[in-house]
């Protein structure tokens, strides 16, 4: 967050003032002078064809054209600091903002003739690239706003700042200063603003803060402060906003905060606070943050009472006692989160006057009774979530009433009865999880009509009869989990969209494997063990590109065990009638039966040849007649399903536009063998050229829906601007072939494959750490230049380990960083977490906001930086490997939290790699904040871990 608009409102009025005014005045020749010698040196504007300089884009003068006041250059692309010195000669400079540039350091020269110009009221050099340490300001009499965030600069504050008398803010957020928080801000305390999130500060918060009555907002976020707040700061009585999140902080919150009659927004969370929750402290605060702290005790009473509190969250803390009932009629409440706690007693029927509620979390507490059927009153909310408690009773009918719902999670309770029908009018759920209850009674017929339903859980209960025919109609559906009830055989077809995991285990199904199984191409993780299948494991399982697991355990399962892919992790135990391959490959054969199989082999290897050599000559033939430079144009005698509408090269470097052959990719894209990789939304193919070379090929579907690729022409043009980005970690398209049905992209060829191969793979090499290290560095900085483009900034709409590649064991590439352009998240079937990420991945704000940001790839980077540190998979043993180390964190010690957390066979390796691990399992730890605020820009996540060499 910048400077406030009433600080900026000044500046802004004198900017409509002379955007307006005649352009009738000439300013003084010196001014004049140093304008030309800017336009000079910027080359931004042109003085032959508009002299007057108070007519530039970006120069605002005053009311009569007579004195420059404001320069603003924003995101102007400025790289050289020359320049700055000449803008001191301006001496009727009132504003200067030099933001979202890429300049490296601010002159001496600057700092010491700019503290000579009396009106200079704001400078702000954010988002360029600052480094080095903070500059003495010496003059500027009546600087208000200092913005020199989103930089590298470091080192510690101390004088620097004593001597702007006048400043009213200061925003140094996200750099890498680091000792105590500064308290010589201006002699005369006129601070208001004070933005110091996301550096390394560390100590106490002093008292000397209190000494700055004016100020109203004070961001202290993501740093390394501890100890306790002063009691006193509750004397800061115009305090706006308080911001904490993601320190050391410990003790009590302070009692004196709730007096503070203007105090909007206090966050605290994830720190160490201790103690009781203060009486009264929601007396004026319309948003409290205080999750994954070590609260103790009870909630207080009158906590919810207030009529303008908008959004509680004491998530992960050490709460019992009762949840409050008070709660105001008139109630604004948006968002209610107490899971993660100690919890007791029943839901507050009252809880039914929470008109506005639109998220309640009371997930893993120790809550009891029946569901109230107010919550049906509820006729707002989109997240119910009270899973892990000890709820009993059936399933209130009045749910049925949250027509906007879309998340229920009521998992792990001892809920019973039938699933009630009313159910299905919630026509907006993503996510139904009532699994681990006790529910009985049949699957409704009737639950094909939640056609947005992506996630359907209902495994661990007692429900008999067999799954409805109509499931196969849920389209949406991505994940089922039937798992451990009495369902019976048939097993009806299953929606064909199926592709996170599909879970029929520990039931009573019986006869063959069903055939219609062979539809399920998407799906990724199966689970079939403990029923009594029979007959042959169909070779179609073998054949599925997705699979990575299947679990056929306890069955009665007969035959030859397919030969399944080298990445597919693979279970058959307690199938008695079972044989592998291999064991009959090496059995030993008569000679009567080995000889009809040797003279089979001959005449097959001789008709293998003969073909080889006829398509050989073929495919010469055919290349001679259409090669025909770069761009292909359409072909009548090309096969319909090939048919090359448009071919290009976007690359500029010789190698590859003399390396990539269309034709080549075009046959190597038609062979299944050929796939290397499959991520959410595309197949990778390995296209060898005739030159040697490798090349990944990407298919995507030119006719799925969620893919926007409009027409060829603005899918070329989309391309051609992401083939000109220059980061070698990032996988930039070199060349693309548009036919009818599909687009395929060129990227380079990655011979270590993916990260998530190396890491989690069967290959049963270690990754030692200097590669893993190496890796996080790479990909910071491959995710970084993406949130830094000039022209806005690529977000990865899936981030994970899948489509991190590796040319080597020390240089990972991005891929898929097309998908932001070419994916429009309205046409998914599902929720936009459907399409925005990977299981495991997914922040959860993305619940709340269904938008795609930057703070969220931040979080699914966090969660890589874990897998590198702990070897363990995204979803690790049924839970979300960044929830398990937060929750971790949250209740031990550093050291011993890093000796539970950390790989060891790495971190054992010596200490300097301890050490190492740990100081970047703090950077993991800080991305995978649940408060997307709490989280560091990629630019700071990049200069963490540098710094933790």
């Amino acid at each position: 967050m910048g400077c406030s608009g009433r600080i900026l409102k000044p500046l802004f009025c004198l900017f409509f003032v002379s955007y307006f005014s005649a352009a009738n005045s000439e300013l003084p020749s010196a001014q004049h002078a140093a304008m030309v010698d800017l336009s000079r040196l910027l080359r931004l504007w042109d003085v032959n064809m508009e002299p007057n300089p108070c007519s530039w884009k970006g120069v605002l003068c005053d009311s009569d054209n007579s004195s420059v006041t404001n320069i603003f250059l924003s995101g102007s692309s400025l790289s050289s600091e020359e320049f700055l010195p000449v803008i001191c000669q301006i001496d009727t400079l009132q504003a200067l903002d030099l933001s979202r540039n890429h300049l490296s350091r601010i002159p001496e020269q600057f700092i010491k003739d700019c503290g000579g110009i009396s009106g200079l009221r704001l400078l702000n050099f954010s988002s360029n690239r600052l480094v080095g340490s903070l500059p003495t300001f010496v003059g500027y009499k009546n600087l208000e706003i200092l913005d020199l965030s989103f930089n590298s600069m470091n080192g510690t504050i101390g004088l620097q700042l004593n001597e702007l008398v006048s400043l009213k803010c200061l925003n140094l957020s996200s750099n890498g200063f680091s000792g105590p928080v500064p308290t010589r801000i201006g002699r005369d305390k006129a601070l208001e603003q004070l933005q110091l999130s996301r550096n390394r500060f560390q100590g106490t918060i002093s008292e000397d803060i209190i000494s700055y009555v004016n100020l109203t907002y004070i961001d202290l976020g993501a740093n390394y402060l501890s100890g306790s707040l002063p009691l006193q700061i509750g004397d800061l009585s115009k305090l706006e906003f308080l911001i904490l999140s993601a320190n050391n902080l410990s003790g009590e919150v302070p009692e004196s905060l709730s007096k503070i009659s203007t105090l909007v927004r206090l966050a605290a969370n994830q720190n160490n606070f201790a103690g009781k929750i203060p009486n009264g402290l929601t007396n004026y605060v319309k948003n409290l943050d205080l999750s994954y702290n070590n609260m103790s005790g009870s909630i207080p009473v009158d906590l919810l009472s207030k009529p303008q509190l908008e959004t509680v969250d004491l998530t992960n803390n050490e709460l019992v006692g009762p949840i409050p009932g008070d709660v105001s009629s008139s109630s604004n409440l948006v968002r209610l989160r107490l899971g993660s706690n100690m919890l007791n007693g029943t839901i507050p029927e009252t809880f039914g006057n929470l008109q506005n509620l639109k998220y309640l979390e009371l997930d893993n507490n120790q809550l009891t009774g029946l569901i109230p059927n107010g919550l049906g009153s509820c006729k707002n909310l989109l997240l119910l979530n009270l899973a892990q408690n000890n709820f009993w009773g059936r399933l209130p009918t009045q749910l049925g009433n949250l027509q906007g719902l879309q998340v229920m999670k009521l998992q792990s309770n001892n809920l019973s009865g039938e699933i009630p029908s009313e159910i299905m009018q919630l026509k907006e759920l993503t996510v139904l999880n009532v699994g681990w209850n006790s529910l009985n009674g049949s699957i409704p017929p009737l639950i094909s009509v939640l056609q947005k339903l992506i996630n359907l859980n209902l495994q661990g209960n007692y429900l008999t009869g067999a799954i409805p025919n109509t499931i196969g109609d849920m389209s949406s559906l991505i994940e089922l989990r039937l798992g451990t009830n009495r369902l019976t055989s048939p097993i009806p077809r299953m929606p064909r969209n199926l592709q996170i995991a599909l879970n029929l285990s520990s039931n009573h199904f019986d006869g063959p494997i069903p055939r219609s199984f062979s539809l399920l191409v998407n799906l990724e993780v199966w689970d079939l063990s403990n029923n009594q299948f029979s007959g042959d494991i169909p070779e179609f399982l073998a054949q599925l590109l997705s699979l990575t697991a299947l679990n056929l355990t306890n069955n009665q399962l007969s035959g030859i065990v397919p030969i399944f892919r080298s990445w597919v992790l693979l279970d058959t135990k307690g199938n008695p009638n079972l044989t592998n391959r291999t064991a009959i490959d090496t059995s030993p054969l008569s000679e009567k039966k080995r000889k009809p199989i040797i003279v089979a082999v001959v005449v097959v290897v001789v008709a293998l040849f003969v073909s080889a050599a006829l398509v050989m000559f073929i495919i010469f033939m055919s290349r001679r007649r259409n090669n025909r430079g770069n761009v292909m144009e359409f072909q009548e005698e090309d096969p319909p399903t090939t048919t090359i509408i448009q071919g290009k090269l976007l690359s500029l470097s010789v190698i590859h536009r003399s390396n990539i052959d269309f034709s080549e990719a075009m046959e190597a894209v038609s062979d299944p063998s050929n796939i290397e990789v499959k991520t959410r939304f595309s197949t990778y193919y390995k296209a060898d050229m005739p030159c040697g070379s490798s090349y990944y090929v990407k298919k995507l579907k030119w006719d799925d829906k969620i893919f926007q690729l409009g027409s060829h022409h603005k899918f070329g043009k989309e391309l051609e601007v992401l083939g000109r980005l220059s980061n070698s970690n990032i996988m930039t398209p070199l060349a693309y072939v548009l036919t009818i049905e599909s687009a395929y992209l060129f990227f380079e060829y990655a011979p270590k494959g993916t990260l998530f191969d190396i890491l989690h793979g069967s290959s049963g090499s270690v990754l030692d750490w200097s590669s893993r290290y190496s890796i996080a560095i790479g990909a910071a900085q491959g995710l970084a230049f993406l949130h830094g483009c000039a022209s806005g900034p690529v977000l990865l709409l899936d981030l994970s380990s899948k489509n991190i590649f590796l040319k080597s064991l020390k240089e990972p590439q991005i891929g898929d960083i097309e998908l932001c352009k070419v994916i429009d998240p309205s046409k998914s079937t599902g929720s936009l977490s459907t399409v925005a990420g990977s299981v495991g991945y997914i922040p959860p704000e993305y619940a709340y906001t269904m938008r795609v940001s930057p703070a969220g790839n931040v979080y699914s980077f966090g969660v890589i930086l874990l897998e590198l540190l702990t070897g363990k998979t995204a979803v690790s043993e049924g839970a979300e490997l960044a929830k398990t180390v937060l929750a971790n964190h949250s209740k031990q010690q550093q050291q011993k939290w890093e000796l539970q957390i950390l790989d060891k066979t790495i971190s054992k390796t010596s200490s300097d790699v301890r050490s190492q691990m740990g100081a970047v399992l703090n950077v993991a730890a800080s991305c995978v904040s649940p408060s997307p605020e709490a989280r560091p820009k990629m630019k700071t996540v990049l200069r963490m871990l540098l710094n933790a060499r």
